[in-house]
């Protein structure tokens, strides 16, 4: 058994009606804001996946029926300075998406050894904020979708 992550990861959007979207912060790296993300564990499907980590990085606890899954998956390079935590031959990830909109903004737990501050954001600024390429996407595309 190995301690290294599995390259299959989920990115949870939380969004309000009004699409207001919650960031969080990276603790190791400020400046660095994102969604919900995470790898999966053991046997678990990539639902549960998503509801585990909105649970441990916000405190949300949420249902698989919550969750709106996204079509197809994104494939992209696992960062450099990340990689360390992969198996030595993994230079890409596998991620799918799936969104959760809440009635409104509402306070979050983060979890301070991941994230060290979290805030709510219009779409537009959300995306711009956010340091991933694939996180910008899904923000974009909820707000097509909802627009």
């Amino acid at each position: 058994m190995t301690d290294y992550k599995r390259p299959e990861s989920v990115l949870v959007v939380i969004h309000t009606p009004d699409l207001q979207i919650l960031l969080l912060e990276r603790a190791k790296h400020p400046g660095y804001w994102q969604s919900v993300t995470g790898s999966r564990e053991q046997d678990e499907s990539f639902s549960d996946t998503a509801c585990r980590e909105v649970a441990e990085e916000t405190g949300l606890t949420v249902e698989t029926v919550q969750l709106r899954v996204w079509p197809g998956e994104n494939i992209y390079e696992i960062m450099p300075e990340w990689r360390h935590r992969y198996a030595p031959d993994v230079t890409h990830n596998r991620e799918r998406v799936f969104s959760l909109c809440l009635p409104s903004a509402c306070d979050v737990m983060l979890s301070p050894s991941e994230h060290r501050a979290w805030r709510w954001l219009p779409a537009q600024e959300a995306a711009e904020a956010c340091f991933s390429a694939s996180n910008q996407d899904a923000i974009l595309a909820l707000k097509k979708h909802f627009s």
